[in-house]
């Protein structure tokens, strides 16, 4: 397979074109949905040398797997708090373990494949933009209780790093990492392929019949018998299952990226680490391409946006950080729809018999998509029952457009939060 070498190129179309669903078809197990946690099924279940097909609407990676910031490190989007009083604490640590667990699986699955154009770069900075005295306890903490060891980078450590007066304290991750993840996606597809797996692009469901020993799944050139199927398309699910559906939010998040730019991103971006800040309506960043780029991403939307407004804000942003970065050009935005779910933990489980789903993975980084497939493939192949452990985060009902409503709101309540905490030190 020919990979671009620019991440400009890499994000805009795949490479290799897969066919459409045409005819009948019979599998083991049909996986609706080719963004991270559908692939990562797949390709353990090819690898236990089970019949396999992926059916994806669009391009592999085509939604918010393949158009993300490409951060992979442990934990979820949820409060430990919010964890714990669902799961209990030994619940909890088992969520915690499963995250890291889903990290280390990106990490030895990117090594072991040796997949091109995915340039993995160690370290994960999550920067404080106030002071924050009980920094150094939270690190403890999570050393104490959780075995996991952070770096604490006082102010003046954390300025030679990122040349900012924005940025007061940071934790940093030494084992998380950031990646691109088309490629990923395209490393993963590449190899259920190799191993026998089949996946049909341009190939949406249509109609799901899943009562009964044998599933069948209808696209407009064809269908799909099959004796399971797995659920895992996130964002952009639509009504093919409405339980699914009735169970998400779909939330547009926004990334951009730079002109080949490296002198000048040197001069206020001194580490290759990927950098998230700690507002809850925050910005994540990162230098690509061997650090001639600078990608940032951040805003979200109930609904898509206009891009070149969201792009204007997110530049705001960058230069609110980095008022060098001014005149810094900007060569290309996207969006991508995320699924969130209320309870603002991903839901991982069993729907009814021969049936499973993997979604609403938004705000948790990459190491969710990859656990959850891994879960899910060994509840298929009867070799664990882990998937259990994500059990007390169910299909719970988002309210429909009430619920949009209330998510935009908080969102919106979260940013004057954020603004009226730094008033004090901008």
């Amino acid at each position: 397979m020919d990979y671009p070498q620019t991440y400009y190129r890499q994000s805009l179309a795949e490479t290799r074109a897969r066919p459409a669903l045409s005819g009948r078809h019979e599998t083991g197990t049909l996986i609706i949905g080719g963004g991270l946690a559908g692939l990562t099924t797949a390709l353990e279940l090819a690898r236990a040398g089970q019949s396999v097909t992926v059916i994806e609407a669009h391009q592999v990676g085509f939604g918010a797997s393949g158009r993300n910031g490409g951060f992979v490190g442990p934990g979820y989007a949820a409060g430990d708090d919010t964890i714990t009083r669902h799961a209990g604490t030994d619940g909890a640590r088992r969520l915690w373990d499963l995250s890291v667990e889903g990290m280390e699986h990106i990490r030895q699955t990117i090594t072991a494949l040796d997949m091109p154009g995915v340039a993995p770069e160690t370290g994960v900075l999550s920067v404080r933009r106030h002071d924050d005295p009980g920094l150094k306890s939270a690190r403890d903490q999570m050393a104490r209780e959780l075995n996991y060891h952070l770096d604490y980078l006082p102010t003046e450590e954390l300025r030679s790093l990122l040349r900012s007066r924005r940025y007061f304290q940071a934790l940093r991750d030494g084992n998380a990492f950031h990646i691109h993840p088309l490629n990923y996606l395209r490393g993963l597809a590449a190899e259920i392929e190799r191993l026998g797996g089949t996946i049909f692009e341009q190939s949406p469901a249509t109609e799901a019949h899943l009562a009964g020993p044998e599933k069948r799944v209808v696209s407009p050139g064809g269908e799909i018998r099959a004796e399971r199927v797995v659920l895992t398309t996130g964002g952009y699910t639509d009504g093919l299952v409405p339980r699914l559906r009735r169970s998400m939010l779909q939330i547009a998040t926004y990334v951009m990226l730079s002109e080949p730019a490296p002198d000048r991103l040197a001069q206020v971006i001194a580490t290759r680490h990927a950098v998230g800040d700690n507002r809850r309506a925050g910005d994540y960043y990162r230098l690509v391409e061997n650090g001639t780029r600078l990608l940032w991403g951040g805003r979200i939307t109930t609904r898509a946006a206009d891009i070149p407004g969201i792009t204007r804000q997110l530049r705001h942003e960058m230069v609110t950080v980095y008022p060098e970065l001014a005149d810094l050009r900007t060569e290309l935005a996207w969006s991508g729809l995320m699924a969130y779910a209320r309870h603002l933990m991903p839901q991982v489980g069993r729907m009814g018999p021969g049936v499973w789903h993997a979604t609403a993975f938004g705000g948790h980084g990459l190491n969710t998509t990859a656990i959850a497939g891994k879960v899910v493939a060994e509840d298929i192949l009867g070799a664990s029952d882990r998937i259990q452990a994500f059990a007390p985060f169910g299909l719970t009902w988002t309210g429909g457009a009430i619920g949009l409503l209330a998510a935009q709101l908080t969102y919106w309540k979260l940013q004057t939060q954020d603004w009226w905490r730094e008033r004090a030190v901008a």
